[in-house]
This record gives C-alpha cells, sequence and structure tokens, in this order.
C-alpha cells in the first residue's frame, strides 16, 4: 500500500472528496461505529496531537505502546478491519455528523498548513519522536481504513 501525503494539499482535497460522499446515513461494512461516530474517532487522533485532550497512560502502558503499537500505526501496511481501538478511541455517544465532519475538515487543513516540517522530530503522546513520513502515515492510514469501512 502507498499512503499520501497528509502535508500535500492534492492529499487534502482527495481526502474531502472522499469526505463528501459520506452523509449522515452511510452504513459502515464492518464494525460498530455509525459515520458520525467514526469522524469523532477520527478527531480524537487531532485532539491528541493538537493537545486538545491529553492521555493519562502509565509509564508501562506507553512503553507497550512504543514497542509494540507505534510500528502497526506508522507503517505503511494498512489495519485489518476490525482491529482492536485503543481506549481513547472508543465513541460509544451519539455525534452530530455535520459537527464532526466540520472539525475533522478544520483539522486535515491545519495539518496540511502546518507541513512536515512542523511535525519532523515533533512527539507523539504515544509514541514518542517521530519523523514527519510517520505523522503523515498514522493520519493518512487512519483516514483510508475507516473511509473504506463506510465505502468511501
Amino acid at each position: 500500500m502507498t499512503l499520501l501525503n497528509t502535508f500535500d494539499p492534492k492529499t487534502t482535497e482527495k481526502t474531502f472528496e472522499r469526505l463528501e460522499k459520506l452523509n449522515y446515513m452511510s452504513k459502515p461494512q464492518w464494525g460498530k461505529m455509525n459515520v458520525a461516530q467514526m469522524l469523532a474517532h477520527l478527531n480524537v487522533t487531532y485532539d491528541l496531537t493538537y493537545g486538545k485532550t491529553v492521555s493519562h497512560h502509565s509509564f508501562f502502558a506507553k512503553l507497550m505502546m512504543k514497542l509494540f503499537v507505534k510500528g502497526i500505526v506508522t507503517s505503511d501496511k494498512p489495519y485489518p478491519k476490525n482491529s482492536r481501538t485503543g481506549p481513547d478511541f472508543i465513541i460509544s455517544n451519539e455525534r452530530d455528523f455535520e459537527k464532526e465532519k466540520s472539525i475533522f475538515i478544520d483539522y486535515v487543513k491545519q495539518t496540511e498548513s502546518k507541513g512536515a516540517a512542523y511535525f519532523e522530530g515533533r512527539e507523539n503522546p504515544a509514541f514518542g519522536v517521530l519523523t514527519a513520513k510517520e505523522w503523515s502515515n498514522q493520519f493518512y492510514k487512519h483516514i483510508d481504513h475507516h473511509f473504506t469501512q463506510f465505502g468511501v
């Protein structure tokens, strides 16, 4: 799988083209989340990245994530269907589709505008220091996984 660069405006454009194919009635091909919950779930990544929310993991949990989860999340290999979801990312309450969509759009634009230089060597709250490519991979791969889950 070749992942697109989330810092490239062309990737943002393609992401938004796929996003526009979703609506509040879109149904998943697998999994438990509805489409609004899925967008809220995607927004958690950005909430953590930009410090809007803070994850409170023990030293041991952070070590395990760096050792065992980081490589899965930042690699080029796609996630399998029905992958385990980290506790910070579980969205079980109802969400407003249009609100979550708007938040997602803002985060994607913000990430693209900050660019690779901003993310190079930046600390990830769960995985430690990442390269810009690792940041890009984790953003795009997560989006692609869940957009595919909803058939777009």
